[in-house]
């Protein structure tokens, strides 16, 4: 059995972000919308599928990891 911290989708994207190096304005790069992406990032719009799927790809994240809910701010 797994004994992993529970850590919300975003935090997870985050932690992966700074293994791989990465910043915002890359992950933008390969994602488009780099509005979107901040608002996800600070908690103010929800993962859509479609980022779900790229940021998998690209992170090496599970999508069950990024599909689980959390809180919005606002």
């Amino acid at each position: 059995e797994w004994d992993l911290p529970v850590v919300d989708p975003i935090e997870t994207i985050k932690i992966r972000m700074e293994e791989f190096g990465l910043k915002p304005a890359d992950l933008a790069k390969i994602h488009g919308n780099k509005g979107n992406l901040s608002k996800v990032l600070n908690y103010q719009r929800a993962l859509s599928l479609s980022m779900i799927r790229k940021l998998s790809a690209t992170l090496r994240i599970p999508t069950d990891m990024l599909i689980q809910e959390y809180s919005l701010k606002g």
